[in-house]
Order: structure tokens, then C-alpha cells, then sequence
């Protein structure tokens, strides 16, 4: 099992992105799926939820900029970033809760590997 993220890059103060996150790999269900961000020399830290039931939520600095939606067909998490500033400049990660088989009674957590978002000013 695998993710893989995709869409950082260089945008200006005030620009767009969209992230996106895609699972591959044999698996029976996928619960929530989320993004993180980390600065170098700083904690990760958590961005967005979208669980299995399409409850979202967002950290406060990020609340009404960016939007975390969900393709179940393809597997794949995206975050849309508007208003972007110079502090979301980070590698945002995403991260699913993978049921593997129907048969295990817990989740397995995965980890994209990351993609970088340089704002400037």
C-alpha cells in the first residue's frame, strides 16, 4: 500500500494550489484521510480531516482557505488552498486509516511522502 502526493510547487502570497493524494495497493477500506504540514525544524502538524462519513475539519489558521474533499472511487484525498501566505509554506503530507481486509479489526496508518509548498511574499 502506497500514497502518493502531488500538486506543491512555488505560487505568491494570495495564490491557489491543489493537493492531491492517492491510495494504491490491495486494501478493503479506507476511514479518514488527512493532511499534515511540516516546517524544517518544527513538529508536523495537523491541517485537515476528511472522515469516512465526509465530516471535515481544519485547523484554525487554515479555516476558510482551504478545503479538504475526497474521491472514494479514485482513492484519492485532495486540499484546496486559496489565499495562500508566506506561514503555509511547508511539505504537506497526507495520511489515510487503511482497513487492509475485512478481517483485521483495526486500522493501519500510511503516509504519503510528502510535497513541498514554498509561498512567497
Amino acid at each position: 500500500v502506497q500514497l502518493q502526493a502531488s500538486g506543491g510547487g512555488l505560487v505568491q502570497a494570495g495564490g491557489s494550489l491543489r493537493l492531491s493524494c492517492t491510495v494504491s495497493g490491495t486494501i478493503f477500506d479506507i476511514n479518514d484521510m488527512e493532511w499534515y504540514r511540516q516546517v524544517p525544524g518544527k513538529q508536523r502538524e495537523w491541517v485537515a480531516t476528511y472522515d469516512r462519513r465526509g465530516g471535515t475539519n481544519y485547523q484554525d489558521s487554515v479555516q476558510g482557505r482551504f478545503t479538504i474533499s475526497r474521491d472514494n472511487f479514485k482513492k484519492t484525498v485532495y486540499l484546496q488552498m486559496n489565499n495562500l501566505k508566506p506561514e503555509d509554506t511547508a511539505v504537506y503530507y497526507c495520511r489515510a486509516q487503511i482497513l487492509l481486509s475485512s478481517e483485521l479489526p483495526y486500522n493501519s496508518d500510511y503516509w504519503g511522502q510528502g510535497t513541498l509548498v514554498t509561498v512567497s511574499s
